[in-house]
């Protein structure tokens, strides 16, 4: 499992957010100075799976790149955070393909191994030239 740098335009979020936790997210990874946590994105197309909060924080900041861990379904299970609720990956690309959006905090992804972390500065990621220069050291 790898960490690599994609653009934050080219994911497709599946849910919406709290605005409130976007902000406050957004604080946290403004006092750290550092990108800790990548988003996990389905490999072919792009879906959030784990992130959309960080991605939103990502569009406020205007990121050039950001850290992604790009996932088959095969490897997650997803269950609702939402009890009687039923989510399937079938689910989640019906959805995203209609271009709607589940409510916050509908799907959840249980990944079979831990996701990777890494430690990116946030002027690093600003710096596009930077970021494709280092890229091959984003890893797991």
């Amino acid at each position: 499992m790898q960490v690599c740098l994609l653009s934050p335009t080219c994911l497709i979020p599946t849910e919406e957010v709290d605005p409130e936790r976007v902000t406050e997210l957004q604080a946290q990874i403004l006092d750290a100075g550092h990108w800790t946590v990548p988003i996990a994105a389905e490999k072919d197309a792009l879906f959030v799976m784990d992130g959309h909060h960080r991605l939103a924080v990502a569009h406020r900041l205007q990121l050039p790149l950001m850290p992604v861990v790009l996932l088959k379904y095969s490897a997650v299970r997803v269950e609702s955070w939402r009890p009687g609720e039923t989510i399937t990956p079938a689910c989640i690309f019906a959805m995203a393909r209609s271009g709607r959006k589940f409510p916050c905090k509908t799907t959840r992804h249980i990944f079979d191994r831990a996701l990777p972390t890494c430690n990116l500065s946030l002027e690093s990621l600003r710096q596009t030239g930077w970021v494709a220069a280092h890229a091959e050291r984003v890893r797991s």
